[in-house]
């Protein structure tokens, strides 16, 4: 089945008993967030807002809340979009079964964008404050768009076969914007809106935006489809539809026709506000900052128009499935995009951009032992790939060691790479590089470094599963726990300042020198609870490597730096702790907590839900 508007998805999901409604007025400060929170964690069904304070438009949540919904959206085209990237990526496929691609070319028709003269997005007109006011988090600066499809054009060679459509942050009020004329946007480093913003300001012309929210699913997912430059995201909207993206010309601006919301506007030149703080998806706040300002034009919306949106926080949330969607759709495309390399995972419950994973071939000097070598070529090339060019921790291993080796199970990557590492020569730093917008972790915003960790040949340690009864942490530690084998978490001081935090991991080094077994043991992490680090794996995935800077943050045994390359013996000491110059963690309002309670009980619309 194929989706014309996020009302004919509701009415799918409705009728395969996969949505659920709520009738009551409810807040869309806070209340729908938590709502939508709580559905999702128990892995509830979509959800349909239908009154909703200050707003005469309905909306949905939690659309693609699980993998197997997501799945079941795209059911009719997601195989062939799969086989398709697979041919992009191997293309003599064709020729060993020609017949698996022989609605080929209906699938490129469907990615041929259309324009037409009408739509019915421009049915009618409404204003910004009219369209549900979401915020989803206490400190949040405002209510914004959480599902947005930001179109832009080159100001210089207007063409939807050279636009962009990605997902960039919008917000609707709060600051210093005029209600009803300005909206905040914001976009993060590396991405292909840029290269139009930029384009626009030296033509010294207004950058024309236009924001759509809803219509056929597909184009959602397409706007945060990492895809090669050049190749526009309106195609894959329309491949993955199962119908073409119809666009209109009006005015000025372009606006995509099935849209439940069209928001035109421009940016002008030099014209900044201060956007944010937005709870965002590390499970941080983004603090306000100057982004661009857009004037608004108009905001036109479909008959029976439905305001998706979702929520996002400490991962995993719903953007999560569009992570796992994404794999199953471009996979192949990686290996054959780095050559040597065998597998990527960008792992989710460490914020995605902070921690990658990769395996490689490892075949330079294939007659001496083996050590990383072509292991680093494919670090580097990684570290240059789309928006790879954001990690932070880069832990790549050699695919010869272990063939089977799972990249998805987390605990075993790691058992297999801490019982190789040397972390004399196997620790890589990049040290004054740029760094994902949302991770405050670094020395400013968009500043930060880089590590990669490569480790390949045979085990050289048994990994520690047990605390050794001869440990003893100085002053200000307490409360060790083992996160995995091999890796110990400890509760350390307060963070004061990097010169208390300096001395304080000297004297913690000091002290783990005199431990016996210390080479079982490559890693300590010093965190503000220990218990509640090793109390799961997603834990230590998010405090490790969301609350680190490695440069700044990374600590060892007997450290020394020989011909400028930095070392150590074990144990290396990640502090892990929060800083003052991090974003505060998000916490739910407790009052709203309270009220969403209610409905989760006997008698109340989300009974048997959450």
């Amino acid at each position: 089945m194929t989706y014309a508007s996020t009302a004919d998805l509701i009415a799918d999901l409705d009728k395969h008993k996969a949505l659920v409604r709520i009738p009551h007025p409810v807040d869309p400060d806070l209340e729908m967030a938590e709502i939508h929170r709580r559905v999702h964690a128990a892995g509830g069904p979509a959800i349909l807002f239908e009154n909703i304070k200050g707003s005469p438009f309905p909306a949905a949540s939690n659309l693609y809340g699980t993998i197997d919904r997501a799945r079941f959206i795209f059911r009719h085209t997601l195989d062939r979009m799969q086989r398709l990237i697979r041919l992009a990526a191997d293309p003599h496929l064709f020729f060993k079964s020609p017949f698996s691609y022989a609605d080929l070319p209906r699938t490129l028709w469907h990615m041929l964008p259309q324009n037409v003269k009408s739509g019915p997005v421009t049915a009618g007109q409404t204003r910004i404050g009219l369209l549900p006011q979401i915020r989803c988090w206490p400190d949040d600066g405002g209510a914004f768009i959480l599902l947005p499809q930001v179109y832009t054009e080159d100001p210089a060679r207007p063409s939807i076969f050279g636009s962009n459509l990605g997902m960039y942050r919008i917000q609707l009020s709060g600051n210093a914007y005029l209600p009803d004329k300005e909206i905040g946007l914001h976009y993060q480093i590396r991405r292909d809106i840029a290269g139009h913003h930029a384009a626009a300001l030296e033509k010294k012309a207004p950058l024309k935006v236009s924001i759509f929210v809803g219509g056929p699913p597909a184009h959602a997912f397409a706007a945060v489809m990492p895809l090669p430059e050049g190749v526009p995201e309106a195609t894959f909207a329309g491949g993955l539809a199962g119908r073409r993206f119809r666009f209109i010309r009006k005015d000025g601006w372009v606006l995509s026709a099935d849209a439940d919301f069209c928001i035109t506007g421009a940016v002008f030149e030099g014209e900044t506000r201060p956007e944010g703080p937005f709870g965002d998806h590390l499970g941080y706040y983004s603090l306000a900052h100057p982004f661009p300002v857009i004037h608004v034009d108009a905001v036109y919306h479909r008959p029976g128009a439905v305001w998706p949106f979702t929520v996002v926080g400490r991962p995993p949330q719903e953007d999560s499935v569009f992570g796992k969607l994404i794999h199953e759709i471009t996979g192949p495309m990686v290996p054959r995009s780095i050559p040597g390399l065998t597998a990527l995972h960008a792992v989710d419950a460490a914020g995605v951009h902070p921690l990658l994973l990769a395996v490689g071939h490892e075949r330079f000097v294939p007659w001496e032992p083996r050590r990383p070598r072509e292991l680093l070529k494919i670090a580097n090339a990684v570290l240059g790939f789309g928006a790879c060019a954001l990690a932070k921790y880069l832990i790549i291993t050699a695919y010869e060691d272990l063939p089977t080796l799972d990249i998805y199970d987390i605990a075993g990557f790691f058992r297999h790479v801490l019982e190789r590492v040397n972390w004399r020569v196997d620790l890589h730093f990049q040290t004054a590089t740029t760094m994902d917008t949302l991770d405050y972790s670094g020395t400013g915003i968009n500043e930060g470094s880089k590590v990669v960790i490569a480790a390949a040949g045979p085990p050289v340690r048994t990994l520690m599963t047990e605390i050794p009864g001869d440990l003893s942490l100085s002053d200000g530690f307490k409360d060790p726990a083992l996160a995995l084998p091999g890796i110990l978490a400890v509760t350390g001081p307060a963070f004061t300042d990097m010169a208390a935090a300096e001395q304080e991991m000297a004297r913690l080094a000091d002290r783990l020198t005199g431990l016996k077994s210390r080479d079982d043991l490559p890693m300590v992490l010093v965190v503000d609870d220990a218990a509640f680090t090793a109390r799961h794996i997603n834990n230590f995935l998010w405090v490790v490597f969301t609350r680190s800077n490695p440069s700044h943050d990374i600590y060892g045994i007997n450290s020394a730096v020989r011909y400028k390359h930095w070392g150590c013996e074990c144990p290396l000491i990640i502090d892990a702790r929060l800083k003052s110059h991090h974003a505060p963690p998000l916490i739910e309002n407790p009052e709203i907590t309270k009220r969403v309670d209610e409905l989760g009980k006997k008698g109340g619309g989300l009974y048997g839900i959450i």
